[in-house]
């Protein structure tokens, strides 16, 4: 870890970066443990399922879903457009 620090510093990485990046890894991480279920998830991370789901949301889709849930949101797209037409 403090390599990985030293590294950052060199580079001129910001705190506020530094900091950004590594909450958007942990939660890539929590979620997939949790199989991306938001609330199991919000859970283990000790914060409240809409706080987490307005992280995840404020990180423009960076973070990585994992097949699971694409799959499922690729069903649910095409259900709503079945029902559009």
């Amino acid at each position: 870890m403090e390599d990985l620090i030293d590294s950052m510093l060199d580079g001129r990485i910001l705190l506020g970066e530094a900091i950004d990046e590594f909450e958007k890894l942990y939660i890539e991480k929590a979620l997939n443990r949790n199989r991306d279920h938001i609330s199991n998830t919000a859970s283990a991370l000790g914060i409240h399922r809409n706080t987490l789901s307005k992280k995840v949301a404020d990180y423009n889709g960076s973070i990585k879903k994992s097949s699971a849930t694409k799959r499922s949101t690729t069903k649910a797209k095409k259900a709503s457009s079945t029902r559009k037409r």
